[in-house]
């Protein structure tokens, strides 16, 4: 299969699955809203990230990433650094369970409530898994060998933009805490664990700008079409990474020192919100749930 006819398809396929998922968030959002549990700036975040990752794995950009490589860091960026906050800061858990069909609500409460799934979520969301699991993927993907293997593989090609936006909502977790998510660390180890976020993404776009040889051969001859030396554009992509990440943990630094500044008592009061206890049972009255 040729690549253009390859990336028509795999767009097909995510602008399906991405529209699924947003119409099952908004069935369960409009059912949530009478409760006012889940705000509407949520749904709008949450759709938002929905949008950006079709920018980065369904949009005409997608076609660009085996053309330049400035392409490519871009998808990278939307899917790890920009799109995955802003599905968790969607508060995806209550809106998804709510709005899946009825039949199949006893089945995803058994599995959620199961021992094995609980341990594996308290696995998965230790800051530290998280942490690694994000510079692992950034580091591993663009071993050269790696990158051009995944760049000849429709396949792992695939897995390499999953992989992206799966890590990327690891990543985040432990930043913006979503329901059901538990305080595990002091909340001021937030700012050393964003900190030590970008030293990996420091390194790598480090070498990439400074580096006077390119790095991967398949930009050779392609990005010259775009008026733009190979090597320009291997720069140009490791300093919008550089400049991007260093920008997006900043905000989210500052937000995190707000939080610190503000008395726990205020936050407590001003975040409240209605949750609920009946996961196994998500279409009751959402004005009878308890808190």
């Amino acid at each position: 299969m040729s690549h253009a006819h390859h990336a028509a398809f795999e767009s097909f396929w995510s602008s399906a699955a991405l529209i699924l998922v947003a119409l099952v968030y908004l069935r369960g959002w409009l059912r949530l809203r009478s409760a006012d549990s889940v705000q509407g700036w949520r749904a709008g975040s949450f759709l938002l990230g929905l949008l950006l990752i079709w920018v980065a794995m369904a949009s005409p950009l997608a076609a660009l990433d085996q053309e330049m490589l400035t392409a490519h860091m871009i998808q990278h960026l939307l899917l790890m650094s920009v799109a995955s906050p802003c599905i968790l800061l969607g508060a995806p858990v209550r809106p998804l369970l709510f709005g899946v069909p009825r039949r199949l609500v006893p089945a995803l409460n058994r599995a959620f409530r199961s021992a094995a799934m609980q341990q594996l979520g308290t696995v998965l969301t230790n800051p530290a898994v998280c942490w690694l699991a994000a510079a692992g993927t950034l580091i591993v993907w663009h071993i050269p060998a790696v990158f051009m293997f995944g760049m000849r593989s429709e396949v792992w090609h695939g897995i390499e933009q999953a992989s992206f936006l799966v890590s990327g909502i690891l990543f985040w977790w432990p930043v913006v805490q979503p329901w059901p998510s538990t305080v595990k660390w002091p909340e001021w180890s937030i700012l050393l664990y964003l900190f030590l976020a970008t030293l990996p993404c420091d390194i790598l776009s480090g070498f990439l700008v400074f580096c006077d040889r390119v790095v991967y051969p398949l930009y050779l001859s392609s990005a010259q079409a775009f008026a733009l030396s190979a090597l320009a554009d291997q720069q140009r992509a490791g300093a919008l990474m550089w400049t991007c990440v260093t920008v997006i943990y900043l905000i989210a630094g500052a937000i995190v020192t707000a939080r610190l500044l503000v008395p726990q008592r205020v936050r407590e009061g001003s975040t409240a919100q209605p949750e609920s206890r009946a996961v196994a049972a998500p279409h009751t009255d959402a004005r009878s749930m308890g808190a």
